[in-house]
């Protein structure tokens, strides 16, 4: 399978029709289309050591959930960190492949993957561009017991609870930063709403606007979507050498 036959069918699997308006994913980097795939890394972030381990590992695909070109690139001349990270993929023979906001709102994607492993039933999308997801615990639990469980499941070094004191039942759950749709959550009907980052002022009114809110971190409540990527790669290509990368650079201390 060629790089570009592989984008076409993960793009079936996860149409850019989903895509939030402002958003730009895709076929990112490909210095050749019609070149073999089989080994696969995959990883949240294309960082500097995420394209160092494809390189040493001889991968010949990048496939991410955060873009490698989001704002303007102005130069491609190695001075700048981003221009520098598209050499080096170019000369590496490296494709990369990002799917942003489109695998936030695909069925089985980052947020479905969350209800998952939160045990989390009968999810179905929430807000106006239906990226997040809402759907009831089979059995409420307390705010403080709910926040363990999070950070238990995905691995998180902290979890930062504002509690409102109600049991958690219908939970609203969108990974990455999702205070834009706080409002949305509260209207769909959640008790209870988990996102990467919230905000200072919404977790402190919290017990005061009567609903329990978490944040967990932006990259652990989208990490777990690796795994959900190898599955579906997999399916693509029982074949293929596939890899998860962790990239993670920012620390707890």
């Amino acid at each position: 399978m060629t790089v570009r036959e592989l984008y076409a069918k993960l793009n079936e699997k996860i149409p850019s029709s989903l895509s939030c308006p402002w958003d730009n994913d895709g076929l990112m980097c490909c210095p050749d289309g019609e070149k073999e795939v089989r080994r696969v890394l995959i990883t949240l972030d294309v960082t500097e050591e995420a394209v160092a381990r494809a390189k040493a590992g001889g991968f010949d695909v990048i496939l991410s959930h955060h873009p490698l070109l989001f704002k303007g690139l102005k130069a491609v001349n190695g001075e700048q960190y981003l221009g520098k990270k598209t050499v080096d993929l170019l000369l590496g023979g490296i494709s990369v492949l990002s799917f942003h906001t489109r695998l936030d709102a695909v069925e089985g994607g980052v947020n479905d993957t969350l209800c998952r492993l939160l045990g989390m039933e009968n999810a179905e999308p929430f807000g106006e561009e239906g990226i997040g997801r809402i759907g009831s615990l089979s059995s409420p639990m307390s705010a403080e017991d709910f926040a363990r469980l999070v950070k238990e499941r995905l691995n998180a070094p902290a979890v930062f609870l504002g509690d409102a004191k109600k049991p958690v039942c219908r939970v609203a759950v969108l990974g990455g930063s999702g205070g834009d749709d706080l409002g949305a959550a509260r209207e769909a009907g959640a008790d209870t709403y988990l996102s990467g980052n919230l905000g200072y002022h919404d977790m402190t009114d919290a017990p005061e606007a009567g609903m329990n809110l978490l944040e967990a971190g932006h990259f652990f409540t989208e990490q777990p979507v690796t795994a959900t990527l190898e599955e579906w790669l997999m399916e693509i290509d029982p074949t293929l050498f596939v890899e998860q990368f962790y990239s993670n650079t920012v620390k707890t201390v």
